[in-house]
């Protein structure tokens, strides 16, 4: 273990995310909402620790090892997640408690969504920013972004990147190194993030709803800079259509929309097995919304039924978690349809939560094989993805994460029930942080406002967990990875 070198990293880490604050700053004097001072005062600590992690060790500059990446990745995430919250801690409106506040920045970072906070519409322009911003940065990992500047500082990122890297296949590359890989998905993440304000914006958003929702849009975070969420712009039906454009690209696996830029051709998409499973289940989904809703009569238009049915489950089916209705009142099943379906998510090498599509394809194929052996016990029968044979190793390690995703999602719905919650809201608030969803059922349908300070900790480790898909953070956990 180089802790020296961890040291350092963390410290160039914090000083580059001392960063973030600038522009809530700059928005804060645009808009004179008197909410400066906090995100000066971060922005000094946040560059003043990381100046003093990083100069007494700054010419230690070994290679890494892979775990030394993975402790940087969960300290940072951590670390981050603390220093993230300064700024809401420190604000007059709105007046958070310290715990409140690492709960709002956690699931800022993490792009879960869960917020505690009440009357949004009458922030400070500069705090609204402020957690779209976040969710923009967490969206595809601030270090992805630092690996890509990394060589400059002499730092080796490989490590970094499989460490935080999400999916269960790890180690592709889109280029030959690391670095040009990470400007590659920043360039498209930027990008989208780009058409996607625009849209919104000639979509009749003004331009700092337009920016603020493109960042949680593409990040698939869910942060809204009204209480309504997209509900506020329901009069704009255009609106939503230009978010379930940008939710469904942005729950694609980003090396589908590399390949497709670098080629100039879609057709990669079609012969991808996991986008076309992420494209039924949606539509799957989203026709059984509509035509439940229809029958219930619950809106006054079939048109209106469409649109909402496809939106509210593109949103949810992504982990988004934007919302124009209240679908946690929705009759039946729905509810919990919706939100069974956030559990499978979106595309591995997505910004979006939940398990990924591509383990529940393959959690369906190993047990549609464990049915046929019954059947024929001597026949070699293997596991194909686009094709090709899937090795033991990666099924292992889908059955592994699977096993400890339900082991973990058990106990910590536990320890809510513990604390007082009744099962539906403790079930569906696990449910929703640990797949990054953010709203949930029961009494955290609107916020998490009401719960205690431990039911709000417990949920926090539940979306780090999610967002470092469980292992990255649980092996830190085990007398193994701490011996030499």
């Amino acid at each position: 273990m180089q802790l020296l070198v961890i040291q350092r990293i963390l410290g160039i880490l914090l000083m580059l995310f001392s960063v973030a604050m600038l522009p809530p700053m700059l928005v804060s004097i645009i808009y004179a909402d008197g909410s400066l001072a906090p995100f000066l005062y971060a922005f000094a600590v946040s560059l003043i620790t990381g100046i003093l992690f990083w100069l007494p060790v700054k010419s230690r500059k070994q290679d890494l090892r892979l775990r030394d990446g993975f402790i940087i990745v969960v300290l940072f995430w951590s670390v981050l997640g603390l220093f993230g919250a300064l700024p809401f801690a420190l604000a007059d409106q709105p007046s958070l408690s310290v715990m409140d506040a690492i709960f709002e920045s956690v699931s800022g970072l993490t792009t879960t969504g869960a917020t505690v906070l009440t009357s949004i519409d009458t922030l400070p322009k500069a705090i609204l920013f402020y957690r779209q911003q976040l969710q923009w940065l967490g969206g595809m990992g601030i270090i992805v972004l630092a690996i890509a500047i990394m060589p400059m500082l002499g730092i080796g990122g490989m490590q970094l990147y499989r460490a935080e890297s999400p999916g269960p296949v790890k180690d592709t590359k889109l280029t030959p190194r690391i670095t040009e890989t990470a400007k590659a998905l920043w360039y498209i993440y930027l990008t989208l993030t780009l058409v996607c304000a625009t849209a919104y914006w000639v979509a009749g958003m003004n331009l700092f709803d337009a920016i603020s929702h493109s960042f949680s849009t593409i990040a698939i975070g869910g942060y809204s800079t009204h209480d309504a969420s997209m509900g506020y712009f329901i009069d704009k039906p255009l609106i939503e259509l230009v978010a379930i454009i940008f939710m469904l690209l942005s729950g694609v696996n980003f090396s589908l929309h590399f390949t497709a830029w670098r080629h100039r051709s879609i057709a990669g998409y079609f012969y991808d097995s996991e986008f076309k499973a992420y494209l039924i289940i949606l539509l799957v989904v989203g026709v059984i919304t509509t035509v439940y809703l229809d029958f219930k009569g619950v809106f006054d238009s079939t048109g209106q039924t469409i649109i909402t049915s496809i939106f509210q489950t593109v949103s949810i089916g992504t982990t988004t978690g934007f919302t124009t209705h209240q679908y946690h009142l929705w009759p039946g099943f729905l509810p919990v349809l919706l939100l069974f379906t956030s559990f499978i998510g979106g595309c591995a090498g997505s910004t979006a939560g939940g398990m990924k599509v591509i383990r529940f394809v393959m959690l369906l194929k190993q047990g549609r094989r464990e049915v046929l052996r019954v059947i024929h016990p001597n026949a070699s029968i293997p596991i194909k993805l686009g094709g090709k044979p899937v090795s033991n190793r990666i099924l292992d390690a889908v059955w592994g994460f699977f096993a400890a995703y339900v082991a973990l999602f058990s106990i910590m719905l536990l320890l809510l029930m513990l604390d007082g919650l009744d099962q539906i809201t403790a079930f569906s608030a696990v449910a929703a942080c640990m797949n990054n969803l953010g709203p949930g059922l029961g009494e955290v349908g609107f916020n998490y406002a009401a719960l205690s300070d431990s039911a709000k900790a417990i949920l926090s480790f539940a979306m780090l967990l999610g967002r470092l898909e469980i292992f990255t953070l649980l092996v830190l956990f085990t007398p193994a990875f701490w011996r030499n």
